[in-house]
């Protein structure tokens, strides 16, 4: 097993759908938690994160850190949505790393896929 699992619910995003994701940490030192990126590519547009293991998020962030210490089981559930409309079909990179002392130790990236 590696020390960075991540898994979405799909990789083929639309308008106002929901998007889950899984993260499980297996890393054997300390670490501090892991911080999800996204990027719409070819776009200015970002992705909202709406909750994680359970607890909504009250503000819009494009980037979410999860502190481990709200990780049980070294594990991480989010949700987010992307609600913008487009014409043309957009890459989206979601890039999750664990971090450690402000450095990140590992990473994985997923791709998916944005269209109405």
């Amino acid at each position: 097993m590696k020390d960075l699992e991540f898994k979405l619910n799909s990789t083929d995003i639309h308008p106002d759908s929901e998007i889950q994701g899984t993260i499980l940490v297996s890393y054997p030192g300390r670490y501090d938690g892991v911080v999800i990126n996204t990027q719409i590519l070819d776009s200015n547009e970002h992705i909202i994160y709406q909750s994680y293991n359970g607890k909504k998020i009250s503000q819009n962030v494009s980037r979410l850190f999860i502190n481990k210490d709200v990780m049980p089981e070294h594990k991480a559930e989010f949700s987010a949505v992307i609600n913008f409309e487009t014409n043309q079909e957009h890459e989206v990179k979601f890039r999750v790393s664990i971090i450690e002392q402000h450095k990140e130790i590992e990473s994985k990236i997923i791709f998916a896929k944005y269209s109405a």
